[in-house]
């Protein structure tokens, strides 16, 4: 038995060399971290189960027969993060490149089936240089087959990617079926086709960075979720994610003693908004002042500015807040805000997340860009998805709640089962000075002093419409509130609705206007 153990133990030594020192070397030299370096810096200390560690490639062509790829190229297994089971697979670029065959792919496919079956959340770091060629079509058989379960997993586990190097072709689709995506600044890159392709088809030169970089990705494609500085602070990026998160939909996430009363009052909040109803005011202030210790998890900080989606705690309670930033755009809502805030909403659904719905918006974006565009469709995305959430889902309307944009930030006809509003809170179908020009078109015309009465006539109608307490005699609002005691009104909202339960038809799925 002794020589069996050492026999045992030195394959193992083999195995953790991965492509060896030359190789791991290069990797670091890029500013990368290997696959076993980043699990050890992703789960607790002496958590982390690898399976799978003595798999072999069955290809015998191109030579492929020779090569002894270390674990297959992809270290998969299971721990804890901060105490809670977690799944997860590394790629391995020391190792044949961390590409994609048969039996790599079977790996991750197992590890999938045993975090569905056990409710936990999987997590896969991508560093691969996609397909590996010589398996042909066995390697675009392993992507379908991970692509298949991504899908159906969804909704039932939180799926995150992170890529940490190269993900292109084929390799990029499953990290964009999945939850949430992170990548690493200058080493992380996604595309369908690489900038050589491009420049041989379109003659378009471009660089790997420019093209899918990270950078490219958070802001300008809206692939990617998260930007993070390096390997390790990624890590800890992606932890702070999963606190926020239940392990599976069947249960809530988890709470927390942040140790910040949920009775805390703030007279700033009173005069935080501007009294000139065109001013704009940054809304991130609002949003941390009502939060835990005023931390805030923002998602897809850089994409589509005009409106703000991320987490919060109030009380300890994890709370998908939705919002609109008055200092871009004016808050209005257009393509790209409606497919970032559909997409987080039915995040929040799919894993028991209330909703907290901060509004302050003039209308969608008008223009011909967004009319030919589509804005009609992207729009009524986020209508679907509201009335499709069946999650504890607050509104407080901020300042202004124009037209379909005041429905589309959940109002109480979407299902809302909580709308609060400011006393500056400004209610109507259109703002006061298009109501005026349309309602009172003759009246103006005719006037002497058409300026003088068009004035007379905006302040009539802001005085008549542009209040809460129109929409407050209807039932459409709850209540008016004082803005300091925000935040012990929204605590006292979530912990009613911490109990509810509601259901929709029985049905194969919703069509969602895509």
């Amino acid at each position: 038995m002794p020589d069996k153990i050492d026999e045992m133990l030195m394959r193992k030594e083999k195995i953790y060399a991965g492509g060896g020192e030359k190789k791991i070397e290069k990797q670091h030299n890029q500013g990368k971290l290997t696959a076993r370096e980043r699990l050890s810096l992703l789960f607790d200390e002496d958590s982390f189960v690898e399976t799978g560690m003595f798999v072999k490639h069955r290809c015998a062509d191109f030579g492929m027969e020779k090569i002894q790829a270390s674990a297959e190229g992809v270290v998969t297994g299971y721990g804890t993060v901060d105490g809670r089971l977690v799944f997860a697979y590394a790629q391995d670029f020391t190792v044949l490149g961390g590409s994609l065959g048969e039996m790599h792919a079977k790996k991750i496919s197992e590890l999938m089936d045993k975090a569905l079956k056990m409710g936990a959340p999987i997590i896969g770091l991508n560093d691969s240089g996609g397909a590996r060629i010589q398996e042909g079509v066995d390697a675009l058989s392993g992507y379908g087959k991970i692509f298949y379960r991504n899908t159906i997993s969804s909704g039932v586990i939180p799926q995150i990617s992170v890529i940490m190097g190269p993900c292109a072709g084929g390799a990029v689709y499953s990290p964009a079926i999945t939850d949430f995506i992170f990548m690493v600044d200058k080493t992380s890159q996604m595309f369908i086709t690489g900038p050589q392709v491009i420049k041989t088809v379109t003659g378009e030169n471009i660089s790997a960075e420019e093209l899918g970089g990270a950078n490219t990705h958070n802001s300008v494609s809206g692939v990617a979720h998260f930007i993070s500085a390096d390997d390790k602070s990624c890590m800890e990026d992606l932890k702070r994610l999963l606190s926020f998160l239940p392990s599976n939909n069947m249960e809530t996430p988890p709470v927390y003693e942040t140790g910040d009363t949920p009775n805390r009052t703030d007279e700033s909040l009173n005069t935080i908004v501007p009294e000139n109803p065109n001013k704009s005011y940054d809304m991130k202030n609002i949003i941390t002042n009502l939060a835990d210790n005023g931390e805030f998890l923002e998602v897809q900080q850089y994409y589509a500015k005009n409106i703000i989606t991320g987490f919060v705690r109030i009380n300890g309670q994890s709370i998908g807040v939705i919002a609109n930033q008055p200092s871009v755009l004016a808050g209005c809502l257009d393509i790209n805000a409606s497919d970032k805030a559909c997409r987080f909403i039915r995040t929040c659904d799919s894993f028991n997340v209330p909703i907290l719905n901060l509004v302050d918006v003039p209308g969608f974006l008008p223009g011909t860009a967004q009319e030919f565009g589509g804005i009609i469709r992207h729009g009524a995305k986020m209508l679907f998805a509201y009335s499709e959430a069946t999650v504890p889902k607050v509104t407080l309307i901020v300042r202004k709640a124009y037209g379909g944009a005041y429905l589309g930030m959940c109002s109480k006809e979407l299902g809302a089962d909580v709308v609060l509003a400011w006393p500056n809170a400004e209610i109507a179908v259109m703002g006061p000075d298009g109501a005026a020009n349309i309602i009172f078109k003759k009246d103006i015309q005719e006037a002497e002093n058409s300026a003088e009465v068009r004035s007379e006539k905006i302040s009539e109608y802001r005085e008549k419409f542009s209040n809460p307490y129109v929409a407050a005699a209807r039932g459409y609002i709850d209540d008016v509130i004082e803005p300091a005691v925000t935040r012990v009104r929204l605590a006292s909202a979530f912990e009613m609705l911490s109990g509810k339960r509601e259901s929709r038809p029985a049905k194969k799925h919703g069509n969602l206007p895509v």
